[in-house]
């Protein structure tokens, strides 16, 4: 029972207290938690392997599924288990080497489904707009590279923020009123200058996000115009419709993590447990939704998952 007796005077831990306010509804709250994160598990697992062993599904359309499916992957699971530790078991204790290595991963696997939703949204331009040039523009090959370029941009950019704070002098109040170790909850524990850490995360959101945003909308500016060109009703339709998983997706992603993100920084008058649980849902909800939105409009891949429980 000692883990269950971690205290903040600990040198080496920190204490994340959960929801606050909410703790009596923790068991009730990790039922809707340990769903969703079972159905992201599920269906982003179930997306993996069908890929990976249809052969008809080896196109970089699917190829960039798989890298959504993996960045969904990571930042749940740098997430939930820990939460369920302290809704199950009360298990708030984590090391600082813990803290930090959770906050790395989430935050680089959030900069990296960004990469791969403008990725995405490079593919749908060209597939609407250069369609004759898609199979020599948009190979498997560069598609994995574009996705190293995005790992490789997340990794580097965000490597610094663990590194700085691994370098500040935590106080001895180490509680953190969160479900995980997020970048300004753990700034707002150091006892030293933060002023470098705050403003070089607020620059990489502002920055990559923004210019993330910025080519995902100039893409879909040209999408619009050349599908505005088209005359016939149908081929019009049929345009859109490859556009409208790719456009469920980003919302479902990038509306919970811009709102979570602003009001941390900027929105004081709203209850912490109110914040905390929309921070979490940006953890919750893309991973479980993602699989079901290309599932249900992407017809060669529903075909191909109805299939695959009948195989196994």
């Amino acid at each position: 029972m000692a883990a269950f007796n971690l205290t903040p005077s600990d040198p080496s831990t920190f204490i994340l207290t959960g929801i606050p306010g909410l703790e009596v509804a923790h068991i009730w709250i990790s039922i809707p938690f340990s769903m969703f994160y079972i159905i992201g598990l599920l269906g982003n697992f179930m997306v993996l392997c069908v890929v990976g062993k249809e052969q008809t599904l080896h196109k970089p359309m699917y190829l960039l599924l798989c890298m959504l499916a993996l960045t969904d992957i990571t930042m749940s699971t740098s997430v939930v288990p820990k939460a369920l530790c302290i809704f199950w078991f009360n298990l708030k204790g984590i090391t600082v080497g813990g803290c930090l290595t959770q906050l790395f991963f989430l935050h680089a696997g959030s900069m990296t489904h960004s990469a791969v939703l403008v990725t995405m949204a490079f593919d749908r331009y060209v597939a609407i707009c250069n369609p004759l040039r898609y199979a020599t523009i948009l190979t498997n090959a560069r598609i994995a590279k574009l996705g190293l370029v995005g790992l490789t941009r997340a990794v580097l950019l965000i490597l610094p923020i663990p590194l700085l704070l691994n370098r500040q002098p935590f106080c001895a109040n180490r509680i953190i009123p969160h479900t995980y170790c997020e970048h300004m909850a753990v700034s707002k524990m150091a006892c030293g200058d933060t002023t470098l850490n705050k403003t070089y995360g607020l620059v990489i959101i502002f920055v990559v996000i923004g210019l993330d945003l910025t080519l995902i909308a100039l893409s879909y500016s040209q999408i619009t115009r050349a599908v505005l060109r088209i005359s016939s009703k149908t081929a019009h339709q049929k345009a859109l419709n490859t556009c409208t998983a790719h456009i469920c997706v980003m919302l479902t992603s990038c509306t919970p993590f811009l709102f979570t993100t602003l009001t941390h920084r900027f929105g004081q008058g709203i209850a912490p447990h109110v914040h905390i649980l929309l921070a979490n849902l940006y953890f919750l909800l893309p991973p479980m939704l993602n699989p079901i939105i290309y599932g249900v409009k992407t017809k060669e891949l529903r075909d191909k998952m109805g299939k695959y429980p009948s195989r196994m």
